[in-house]
C-alpha cells in the first residue's frame, strides 16, 4: 500500500533543476554519441535498504524525457533486500543515460538517510522515545533529507532557524542567565516553540521553573540523565526531555529505556553512506 510522506514538491523541482544543470551543463557530449532511440532500463538495489527518493528520481528522468515511463516495483519507504529491482523504465536512450547519475545521486543519498533512520527507530521500538533529526544536513538538500528522515520513521526537528527558538550556551551567555534568555525569547516570539539546552541539573530546574516547550540535555552521563528524567517527571510543569550529543546506535536502547521523550541524532543526515544502486540499460535479468 502506498504511503504519502508529503514530499516537498517545490523543493523536488528546484533540487532536480539545480542538479541536472550542474551535471549536464551545455549538453551531455557522451550521450550524444548514442542513437536517440526508444530503450529500456532497470534500477537495481545492491544492498538491503529502505527505499527513498522516488519523487526526485522520477523528476530527473521526466525533466529530460517528458514521455518516459517509470514503473516502480516497490513503494516509498519499503524495506528491500540486496538484488531487488526497484523500477523499470521505458524512454529515449540518450535521456535515460543522461539522467542516470543525477537520479541515482538522489536515490542513494535519500535511501541512505531513510535506512539509517529506520535502524535508529528500530533500536528504540517499545519505548516512548522519538528519533529526531537536526540541522546537520547537506547544504541545499535539507528538505530532501528531512523528508527521508520521515520516510525512515523519524520525526523532524525544526526545519531551520526560523520556525522554533532554541536557546543554547551562547544565547544564555549573551542574555546573562538562562531565565533572562527564556523571558526574552517568550517576549519576542510568543507563538514559536521554545527549546532550551541545559548543561547541568541546576539549569534543568531553572528551565522548568521559567517554562519552555522542550528541554535538551546535552552530553549528560547515565546517572545525570536518569536524574534529569526524574526531576522533569516530578515537576509541576513537566515538559518533553530531549537527549543530544554522544549518541550512537549501540547505546540508543539504553537511553530510550531511561524514559526520555526524544533523541536527536545529527548522524542521520550528516554521516551519509550512500546505498549502492545502479541503473542499467535493457530489461532486468530473469529470476532463477
Amino acid at each position: 500500500m502506498s504511503v504519502d510522506f508529503n514530499p516537498p514538491l517545490e523543493s523536488v523541482a528546484a533540487d532536480v533543476a539545480r542538479a541536472l544543470a550542474e551535471d549536464i551543463g551545455g549538453g551531455d557530449v557522451t550521450a550524444a554519441l548514442l542513437p536517440d532511440v526508444a530503450d529500456s532500463a532497470y534500477l537495481l538495489c545492491k544492498e538491503d535498504a529502505v527505499v527513498c527518493g522516488r519523487p526526485w528520481f522520477d523528476a530527473c528522468h521526466r525533466a529530460l524525457d517528458p514521455d518516459v515511463r517509470v514503473d516502480w516495483r516497490v513503494e516509498e519507504g519499503e524495506r528491500v533486500v540486496a538484488g531487488t529491482v526497484l523500477a523499470t523504465l521505458q524512454g529515449r536512450a540518450r535521456a535515460l543515460v543522461s539522467a542516470e547519475r543525477t537520479s541515482l545521486n538522489f536515490m542513494q543519498t535519500l535511501s541512505a538517510t531513510a535506512t539509517s533512520t529506520a535502524a535508529h527507530v528500530d533500536a528504540v521500538r517499545g519505548s516512548k522515545a522519538k528519533i529526531l533529526d537536526t540541522r546537520k544536513t547537506i547544504p541545499g538538500l535539507r528538505q530532501a533529507q528531512k523528508y527521508a528522515v520521515r520516510v525512515g520513521g523519524g520525526v523532524n526537528h525544526r526545519m531551520g532557524l526560523f520556525d522554533a527558538v532554541m536557546l543554547k550556551e551562547n544565547h544564555v551567555r549573551a542574555a546573562g542567565s538562562l531565565t533572562a534568555a527564556i523571558d526574552a525569547a517568550r517576549a519576542a516570539q510568543p507563538a514559536l516553540p521554545l527549546i532550551v539546552e541545559v548543561e547541568t541539573l541546576d539549569q534543568l530546574r531553572e528551565a522548568l521553573d521559567a517554562g519552555c516547550d522542550r528541554i535538551l540535555v546535552d552530553d549528560f552521563d547515565v546517572a545525570t540523565r536518569r536524574e534529569a528524567v526524574a526531576i522533569t517527571a516530578a515537576h509541576a510543569r513537566p515538559v518533553p526531555l530531549e537527549v543530544s550529543g554522544g549518541v550512537d546506535l549501540a547505546g540508543l536502547h539504553a537511553i530510550a529505556a531511561d524514559g526520555v521523550d526524544c533523541i536527536s541524532i545529527g548522524g542521520l543526515t550528516k554521516h551519509v553512506q550512500a546505498i549502492d544502486l545502479s541503473l542499467k540499460l535493457g530489461p532486468p535479468p530473469a529470476k532463477d
